[in-house]
This record gives structure tokens, sequence and C-alpha cells, in this order.
């Protein structure tokens, strides 16, 4: 088993309703199991700005899939839930990354780990410090990556998923 984290967001709908049935449908997956989800939080549109705000949130599982099959499987949850990739950085219903998983490192057309653009992003670093604060990316804390980032705008509007239990 190998801990990964997801970074979930929306902007069209029920934002944080998606996120909700997203998590929901990630943690019925064969060999996905919840470890922390961070609180939703409201961020600007990021990339395409003429577009309506996001809701965002990161998790963190234990999974026995490979990062491959991770990717496949939030692919196939975003193409469940009705998600269109017609514009880039444009509006979705959902949206759902792989950021990283373990140790692994890839390079490839569909799959890069850990995930590249991570560290620019405030909408992602401010949910994955709120869950794993220490985690180091590039020899540096999430929180040092944070602390060089603008969070105007960023906001903090609901809980994503109750704690998991303890085993």
């Amino acid at each position: 088993m190998v801990r990964a984290f997801l970074a979930l967001g929306s902007n069209m709908g029920d934002k944080v309703e998606n996120l909700r049935e997203a998590l929901a449908r990630l943690t019925h997956v064969p060999g996905v199991a919840l470890l922390a989800a961070s609180d939703v939080y409201r961020t600007p549109p990021w990339g395409k700005l003429d577009q309506d705000w996001f809701a965002n949130a990161v998790v963190a599982v234990e999974t026995s899939l490979s990062p491959e099959a991770l990717l496949e499987a939030a692919l196939g949850v975003e193409r469940a839930m009705g998600r269109v990739r017609d514009v880039r950085w444009g509006p979705r219903l959902i949206d759902i990354d792989v950021l990283m998983h373990g140790d692994a490192r890839r390079d490839e057309e569909h799959l890069r780990l850990p995930h590249p653009a991570m560290q620019e992003r405030a909408f992602v670093l401010v949910p994955l410090a709120q869950i794993a604060p220490g985690l180091m990316l590039s020899g540096e804390s999430v929180e040092a990556h944070l602390a060089r980032l603008d969070r105007t705008g960023i906001e903090p509007m609901a809980a994503l998923a109750p704690e998991p239990a303890a085993a």
C-alpha cells in the first residue's frame, strides 16, 4: 500500500457536492482507502480567468493501485460524473489530479509525478498543507513553498468529508 495525494476541483453546478460525490466514488474504487481530506476551499479561477470561482480540496489515500491505475480510476470518476474536456483550464464539473503517489516518478504525456505544477498553485498547496504540512516537495516543505505564493481569495468554505475512523 502506498500513500497518494489527489487534488479535486469543480466550478460548475453544486461545486461542493461535486467534490463530495467524486470523493465517494473514489473511495469505492477497490484498492483505494481515504486517509485524510482537507476542507473545501473557495478559490479564484486559475489559468483561464473569465470563469466562475472554484471549489478545491486535496485528499490523501492509501492505495494498492499503480500510479497509472490510480489515474485511470480518477479519470473514470470524472467520466462517470459527466466531465467534458473541451477548453484547457476551462470550466469543469469535476477535475481530479494525481499529485503524488508514494515516491513514484513519472514523466509521461498523461502522467507526471510528482505533479510538476503543484508547487506554483496555492489552490493546491493550501488544502495540501492542511492535511500534510510537513510533506516534502523538491527538498522543501509544502508550507515553505506556500509561503512564496499569493493566497488572495482562497477561503475555507465547507468540510469535504468526515474524518476517517481510526483503525
